[in-house]
């Protein structure tokens, strides 16, 4: 009887088969991780955190299965369509090449049996891809927030500025007080001052007349005592709209990527810087709604790419980093106020620059760009006999030495040496670990 085997590869229906998926990523992660450390190379940034769609090799991958064994226990077979054998018949092995055969074709579309397409989550592609670098539980701590300032309404006050007159409410306390108060009307004075000017003009007033005359006199006087004492507008009708200052949350970000592309800076420097920048980049994005990326390189010149250009193209000539720096200041000065935008920087060297630019470097970090900064954070990549050679943080180049001087005064600024992607982290770690000692 023939053994059907069920294998249920959808990619997560109700939960039913993630058991199935965790044994296979656990089974096959050597082949995974080598699928994703090549996709990483090849992805953008902002793509990095969406899941993937990896190919990896068929061998290698089998899935455990129960079968009957060959060569032990009683069976007994049926041969449909047997014309020509009986029992103890021997049947001649057929010659090589002979048979229709049961090997793996190619297609002409490069789609052949010897790759094995396997769809990674995002939640499993960034537990893959945090695995490299050692993070522990402090993946989960938030950055540091800033705000802006908005103004919303908080009343009205009795003093204030004149460009806040509230014009309707002043002059509806003015009526309700004058009404209480009973000031006379401005229409009743005009008509007193018609009637007392008829009957001064009166050749033979009576004597009827000349009473009415006085009587008109002694109210007009009254009233217009009346009309001084309760004023038209009195301060206490006055009102001023009232607003007070908000703390408003940032929600959006803007991340600075400088890197050295000078010919010293091989494949694997890249490699390693890009997965530093990535590393940011998630951190980032756990915590603004958009962020920015704007990616400068530099060798002697300092120019504002694309990712593309950025990460693939090649470039010669010499080191000047602090270019990369006052192009940035630019990129600011011109597109990202401070009071609009959080700035975060991440840079990336192997440590060389043009002798006598490192001090202008610091000076740069620390009067223009680090006040301006969230965070700054500097890697600088070294090979393994390097870093042995400078195993001592106070030792280095000269643009390594100048860097230590911001970083002992300046909180919002770290900086490692790496040789591989599992010393990236140590970055990051410093950065919350300023932060929770501040809790």
């Amino acid at each position: 009887m023939a053994m059907h085997h069920f294998i249920d590869r959808r990619q997560n229906p109700g939960d039913r088969s993630l058991g199935n998926r965790q044994r296979f990523i656990r089974r096959a992660k050597a082949q995974i991780k080598d699928a994703l450390n090549n996709s990483i190379r090849d992805r953008k940034l902002g793509d990095v955190a969406n899941g993937e769609d990896l190919s990896i090799p068929a061998k290698g991958i089998a899935e455990p299965r129960l079968r009957s064994s060959g060569d032990q226990g009683r069976r007994g077979r049926v041969l449909p369509g047997n014309k020509e054998f009986v029992t103890g018949d021997q049947i001649k092995k057929p010659q090589q090449g002979g048979g229709e055969g049961g090997g793996k074709e190619g297609s002409e579309d490069g789609e052949g049996e010897d790759a094995f397409n396997f769809t990674l989550s995002r939640e499993e592609f960034l537990e893959l891809f945090f695995e490299d670098l050692e993070l522990p539980d402090l993946i989960k701590t938030d950055l540091r927030a800033t705000s802006s300032v908005t103004y919303q309404r908080a009343g009205f006050a009795r003093e204030g500025n004149p460009a806040n007159l509230d014009v309707m409410r002043t002059m509806r306390n003015s009526l309700g007080r004058r009404i209480a108060l009973n000031r006379p009307d401005l229409d009743a004075v005009a008509a007193m001052q018609d009637e007392i000017t008829a009957l001064e003009d009166m050749t033979e007033p009576t004597a009827k007349d000349r009473k009415r005359l006085d009587a008109l006199y002694e109210e007009l006087e009254n009233l217009e005592r009346r009309q001084k004492i309760v004023a038209y507008i009195d301060p206490v009708d006055v009102r001023y709209r009232q607003r007070k200052p908000v703390p408003k949350p940032n929600t959006q970000a803007v991340m600075f990527c400088l890197m050295d592309v000078s010919g010293s800076m091989g494949e694997r420097e890249k490699d390693l810087a890009k997965r530093f920048f990535v590393l940011l980049h998630l951190f980032l994005k756990r915590r603004y709604e958009r962020i920015d990326l704007v990616f400068i390189r530099h060798t002697h010149e300092a120019q504002e790419v694309d990712e593309e250009t950025f990460f693939y193209s090649r470039q010669s000539g010499g080191t000047v980093v602090s270019t990369a720096l006052s192009k940035m200041m630019e990129v600011v000065a011109d597109r990202y106020p401070t009071d609009a935008w959080n700035i975060y920087a991440a840079q990336a060297s192997d440590g060389e620059n043009f002798s006598g630019d490192s001090k202008t470097c610091s000076q740069l970090l620390a009067e223009e760009v680090i006040p301006v900064c969230q965070y700054y954070a500097y890697v600088e990549i070294l090979d393994e006999r390097e870093f042995e050679l400078f195993g001592n943080p106070e030792a280095g180049a000269a643009l390594w030495r100048s860097y230590r001087e911001v970083a002992e005064s300046r909180e919002n600024f770290a900086m490692k040496r790496v040789t591989k992607p599992a010393d990236i982290y140590p970055v990051f770690r410093e950065l919350f670990l300023k932060q929770g000692e501040k809790a």
